[in-house]
């Protein structure tokens, strides 16, 4: 049986799971771009995504699904032209995009993920 390891351990949640060659990644939100547009937000956040995946032997290629929530659906086209010139052509994830109402309201959006190592 695979171990389990688990990063950023804290009281809720921990901010990645890896086990066997999976890597399970809480919900990204917002650091350098809160308050600010879908565009910006969206790309701070890919960006976040990628540096992790970085960190642990991964990359986007390697990404097997993402959820996205937005807090308003009427930003979708916003998001998804960051997300479409950001995935790896050929490489795209199951996703699945809804809207929601997020713990911060200046958080626009909140991406998790789970990838390969």
């Amino acid at each position: 049986m695979a171990d389990i390891k688990r990063v950023g351990v804290a009281a809720r949640y921990s901010d990645l799971v890896i086990h066997g060659n999976t890597a399970y990644f809480s919900g990204y939100v917002p650091e350098e771009s809160l308050g600010r547009s879908v565009t910006e937000q969206t790309r701070d956040v890919l960006a976040q995504i990628e540096q992790s995946l970085t960190e642990i032997g991964s990359d986007k290629t390697k990404l097997l699904q993402a959820t996205i929530w937005l807090t308003d659906m009427a930003s979708y086209d916003e998001m998804n032209s960051v997300w479409d010139a950001w995935v790896a052509p050929g490489h795209t994830p199951a996703r699945a995009c809804v809207q929601a109402r997020l713990a911060d309201p200046d958080y626009a959006l909140e991406i998790q993920v789970i990838a390969a190592l």
